[in-house]
């Protein structure tokens, strides 16, 4: 049986996943953005044009939200394109500093570190031995799951968070 043109063959670019890592990381990395502008705008409302708290509540509650999903998303991608644990560490940091999540997209994608799919079977890479990959394999050969999964996780987390109180207080 002839091998299918994925370019011509509808079924076969049917059967490719349409959230790659890149894909994912970077909507995230921009709605992490946006929500650094909601958060600021709201802020200028508050603290500038004395107009209320309603702007720093809206973008701060959405703001921790998404820097939450951040996170999360830039340790699933990081862990799946095999970066270095201080790698990961500064896409964790990026989400701090206002708008740092783009240009940190762009230099990824500048070096190849986004490129490839999901893995979800193992290679010929050593590094597939190890129990890390060997459950990172697992939970995205179910990705329902490990969606439900991770929505579950973020919102008990910032659930605990939010009974915590805002930060400042």
């Amino acid at each position: 049986m002839p091998e299918s043109d994925p370019t011509t063959d509808p079924t076969a670019v049917a059967a490719q996943p349409r959230l790659s890592p890149r894909r994912l990381y970077r909507t995230v990395a921009i709605a992490e953005a946006v929500t650094w502008t909601l958060l600021i705008t709201g802020m200028i409302l508050k603290y500038v044009l004395d107009a209320g708290d309603v702007g720093v509540r809206v973008g701060g509650f959405l703001h921790g939200f998404v820097f939450l999903a951040y996170g999360m998303t830039a340790v699933l991608v990081g862990l799946n394109q095999r970066w270095r644990v201080g790698l990961i560490a500064g896409a964790l940091l990026t989400a701090v500093v206002p708008y740092a999540t783009v240009p940190f997209d762009r230099w990824l994608e500048r070096r190849n570190l986004l490129e490839g799919a999901w893995r979800t079977a193992p290679s010929d890479d050593p590094r597939d031995g190890t129990a890390v990959d060997r459950m990172l394999r697992g939970v995205l050969r179910h990705p329902l799951l490990l969606a439900a999964g991770l929505a579950v996780a973020l919102v008990a987390i910032f659930a605990t968070l939010l009974a915590l109180g805002p930060p400042g207080r």
